[in-house]
């Protein structure tokens, strides 16, 4: 049902209490109300490559100010003509494909993207000087979605019961993987959450060696390095021999820029002795998809690969099978289940094939040679 009336109208209510004890005792019609939905038209676009989407200028708070609500459908026009309906969420709650108008925590504005998928700045064909317009569609219409998927965190260390869960730092072990060889974190350098420098200690202690950074390029790296409260010294050491390699992956891993990237960066990691770390900004979704390619290369089956990534929900909110089974089971099908079954053969079951198979052909399809793959394996396996 299409919403007709913002959902709060004090200025309305006050007209009409204002009116009715202004007429006589006669009066007996109810005052018109209009009818009314919020709507935006002309704001000003920004492309976003780094995820590929669509910032829309004006802020979060502003913009739910108007009326409009995680849950809603809305309507976004580009002035090119370019047209499309899709949820408003304050997260990406959408599925691999598929577009959403997003608020996330932290941005600067409301941005219109599609979720693991092609940049919709280039699948719009927008070109710098257009504009977009956002008016509602349908209010509440994926309210129960927005529900079960409106998770946060904080960023204070006292939230929190160890430097180990703050900082979601913490060994690999699925399948054939050593203990104390491969490691998955929050990143030790991009201090935007407060983690860098417990991420940076707890990095040194486990002697790790090599970092694969999957968010930062060399230009932001050097931008973290010089702010003035930079505090990762055992991260700078790491970076001044040349034991990062920042390769500034996106999140859609179905493309194959996504997996050129991915497979020259571990390329690079398989020429070089571990302890590794592997992290992104939170070491959650980016990270999760290398880890669980990592994991099932080395012979984990499925559940040994959910068990690990849900760690990290635990580390961040506290979702657990045993506190929360409902958003849990949300998580794994809605966010890890797309990511395993890119891996394997349409039609086939991801959770009882021989995983292994399909991530050395990920692999092999992104460029490795068989003979890196067996090494990058021997690196994480072997003693």
């Amino acid at each position: 049902m299409k919403r007709t009336l913002f959902r709060t109208l004090p200025a309305l209510l006050c007209a009409a209490l204002l009116l009715s004890s202004l007429t006589g005792c006669g009066v007996t019609e109810e005052p018109a109300v209009e009818e009314f939905a919020p709507e935006l038209t002309d704001l000003a676009i920004q492309h976003e490559p780094e995820f590929g989407g669509v910032y829309i200028e004006k802020t979060i708070e502003e913009f739910n100010a108007l009326g409009f609500a995680y849950g809603d459908s809305v309507v976004v026009s580009f002035s090119n003509g370019f047209r499309l309906t899709l949820p408003y969420y304050n997260g990406y709650y959408t599925k691999n494909g598929e577009p959403l108008l997003v608020a996330y925590p932290g941005y600067s504005y409301i941005k219109a993207a599609i979720n693991n998928g092609d940049d919709l700045w280039e699948v719009a064909e927008l070109r710098e000087g257009d504009t977009a317009s956002v008016a509602l569609d349908m209010q509440g219409l994926y309210s129960a979605t927005q529900e079960a998927r409106d998770i946060h965190y904080t960023d204070e260390r006292s939230d929190y019961d160890s430097d180990a869960v703050f900082a979601n730092f913490r060994g690999v072990t699925a399948g054939g993987i050593l203990a104390g060889r491969l490691y998955r974190s929050a990143s030790p350098c991009d201090n935007q959450h407060k983690r860098a420098p417990y991420v940076d200690a707890l990095m040194k202690d486990a002697g790790v060696r090599f970092i694969l950074n999957l968010s930062d390029n060399d230009e932001k790296l050097q931008g973290y390095t010089a702010e003035a409260g930079f505090d990762s010294p055992y991260f700078l050491s790491l970076y001044e021999e040349g034991a990062v390699e920042p390769i500034a992956l996106n999140m859609n891993y179905g493309s194959k820029e996504f997996r050129k990237k991915l497979t020259e960066g571990l390329a690079v990691m398989a020429g070089r002795e571990g302890p590794y770390l592997v992290h992104c900004t939170e070491g959650k979704d980016r990270t999760g998809f290398v880890c669980m390619l990592l994991e099932a290369l080395c012979g984990a089956d499925y559940q040994a690969i959910v068990d690990d990534y849900m760690i990290t929900y635990a580390n961040y909110y506290g979702i657990t099978k045993e506190t929360d089974a409902a958003k849990y089971d949300t998580i794994v099908s809605g966010v890890l289940d797309p990511m395993v079954a890119s891996l394997v053969d349409s039609g086939l079951d991801y959770r009882s094939v021989d995983l292994s198979v399909y991530a050395e052909r990920f692999l092999t399809d992104g460029g490795m040679s068989v003979a890196q793959v067996a090494v990058l394996k021997a690196r994480l396996t072997e003693g």
